[in-house]
Order: C-alpha cells, then structure tokens, then sequence
C-alpha cells in the first residue's frame, strides 16, 4: 500500500479503538506507519483524513450488513422477512463496531464548531441516504431518483441513527429486529 492508503487504514484503525476526539495526528501516523506530515500532504487535516476513513468505514459496514443479509435469507423470502434480516445484521454489528458508532456521534458534535466539518459530515450522510435507499430497492445508486434518496434513504438513515444510539445507550431494552419491522408496520397502517 501506499502512504495514502496507509493513513486511511491508520484511521479507520485509530476510529476503532480511540473514536473521533481522541485520535491525533501522532496517532494515525503511528498506526499507519508513515510521518504525521502525509496527514497534510494526502489530505489538508486531521479531519478530512477523518472523516474520508468514516465513509469508507461506513460503506465497509453497509457491504458487511448486506452481505450478512444475503446469506441468511433467500433472496425470494418475502420483503418483510428480508428487512428483519437486514436489521438483526444492523442490530449486530452495533456491538462490534461500537467505537466506529461512537466516533460518529462525537464527529457530530464537533460539526457545529466546525463547519468545514459539518459541511463534509452532511455530504456523507447524503452519501448515506443514497446508498441506503439504492440496497432498500434493490438498484444501483446510478439509477436512484433524488425523491427517493429523500423519501426512502432519509428515513432509513433516521431510523438506523435512532435504532443505533438506542443500543448504544441501553442495549438490553433497544429494540430487536422483529420489534422495529412490526412498528413500522403497524405506523404504516395508523396513517394509512
């Protein structure tokens, strides 16, 4: 590997073990291997380095939690029973990767003193959206209208980031899988 994709292995390493606000340059340069000076040369900030590891960290966990699915549920099980699947792989990986969750919450509070930070976190959550929709329906995020990025990836992003922080604050009272897809089920039925 290069320098390049040292620092971002070096990140999502340090993102894992220390979270957002306690990994400095030293540290990311430490677990990469390479001087603290590449931080700037490859990528301008400790931020930027950041947060390009936490998207990349994200959609390592997006292709995780979709391949955890596919090989749990046949692909021609009902819908519902592949949205539970999905969830009990989400709910799953909530503990293993709880640093990395951890890291996302406190980037988000760092954005608003920093609105580079925020600008860049908002643009990933964008990315999210699309990403989350586009596996939801089943296409290619090149096929995605922007209404439903909007109506489907930013619902299915509010709901993991609630779902999440629930099993981040208490797990053992978060809810299971089989308790979020009949909620919304029965949410479904009292506005329809």
């Amino acid at each position: 590997m290069g320098n390049r994709e040292d620092l971002m292995s070096g990140a999502i390493q340090c993102l894992k073990e220390k979270g957002w606000s306690r990994t400095t340059v030293r540290d990311i340069a430490a677990a990469a291997g390479v001087s603290h000076a590449a931080i700037g040369y490859h990528f301008g900030s400790r931020e930027a380095l950041l947060l390009t590891a936490f998207s990349q960290a994200m959609d390592d966990w997006g292709n995780e939690i979709q391949r955890e699915t596919m090989s749990t549920v046949d692909p021609d099980a009902p819908v519902n029973e592949q949205y539970r699947a999905s969830w009990r792989a989400m709910i799953d990986s909530y503990g293993r990767n709880r640093q990395l969750w951890m890291a996302s919450i406190e980037a988000f509070v760092q954005s608003e003193h920093h609105p580079e930070l925020r600008k860049q976190l908002a643009a990933a959550q964008r990315e999210g959206r699309r990403g989350m929709a586009a596996g939801m329906l089943g296409i290619d995020e090149d096929t995605l209208t922007e209404a439903d990025e909007r109506r489907i990836g930013a619902v299915a992003v509010a709901l993991n980031s609630g779902v999440m922080l629930q099993h981040m604050l208490d797990p053992e009272n978060a809810p299971t899988a089989e308790e979020i897809v009949d909620g919304l089920m029965t949410l479904v039925s009292l506005v329809s």
